[in-house]
Formats: structure tokens, sequence, C-alpha cells
């Protein structure tokens, strides 16, 4: 069961991972580090990546960097702001430990609100959404760091 779902959210992850290869390569990215900036990935614990290994996805996505073809540049940023977590959303439903899965997967998931919010910070125009983007960057920083303190925990 475990494998199928990992099949399935890997084929249906296929058109996001190829915008990420494209910008970003995940072969040979460095993930080490905790909270930390979003220029790149989602950058996870090392107990993290520790527990999953090496996990290069460029076969996956070879022949699919035309589907952005047609988005505007807003459409782009959050397409690209999400693809900072798919990566490592993906490599952490490969660790065997749940708890540790679930706390490396929802690191990298809160880095993908983090830049989606701050996306919104830059380009949206309407104050509430704003205001919950500035609440939701606030709020996420601080459960990455519980999270992590969480995962180091675990990995001992």
């Amino acid at each position: 069961m475990r494998k199928t779902l990992i099949i399935a959210a890997t084929i249906a992850a296929l058109p996001f991972l190829a915008h990420a290869q494209d910008s970003q390569p995940m072969s040979g990215h460095s993930m080490s580090g905790g909270v930390a900036g979003m220029s790149g990935e989602a950058e996870l614990p090392e107990a993290c990546n520790g527990a999953v290994g090496a996990m290069d996805m460029s076969a996956m996505t070879d022949g699919m960097s035309d589907m952005m073809s047609g988005m505007d540049e807003a459409q782009m940023a959050s397409h690209a702001s999400m693809m900072k977590m798919h990566g490592p959303m993906m490599r952490a439903a490969m660790i065997e430990d749940p708890d540790l899965a679930f706390n490396c997967g929802m690191i990298a998931h809160h880095y993908g609100a983090i830049a989606m919010s701050e996306l919104e910070l830059k380009m949206g125009k309407d104050e509430a959404s704003r205001k919950m983007a500035q609440m939701i960057i606030d709020t996420q920083k601080k459960e990455i760091e519980e999270m992590t303190l969480r995962v180091e925990a675990l990995a001992k």
C-alpha cells in the first residue's frame, strides 16, 4: 500500500518536478542545515537527509520542461515557489520511520507555504491576503523550528 501511494504521488508530481529540474537541479543539491532562506529547495534537517539518502529525480523529469509555456509572471512565480517543496517532500515520503517522515515532510511543506506567502507579500494587492501571508510566515517559521527539534530528538 505504501509503495502504491509513493508511486501515485511521484506520478502526480512529475509535471511539477519538471520545472524544478529546469530552475534548480535536484541531483547533487545540498540539503543540509535547519531553517534557512528560500533561494533553492526547502532545506531539511540533516537527520531527514540521513534517513532517506540520495534520491535523483532527474530521470523522472526528462522531456517535461515545456510545461510552463503560456504562464504569466505571477503564475510562473507561484509555480516556482511551490516547486521548492516538492523534491524534499518526495524524499521525506521515502523515510521508513512514520514519525520522522511526517516531520521531515511537514518541514518541506511549511517551506513551500512560506515561499508562497512571500510571493503574496511581493505581488499581492489585497490587504487581507497580505496580512494572512505574513501570519503564515510567522507561524510556519516557528513550527519549522519546533519540528526540527523533534526530528533531532527522533534521530537519536
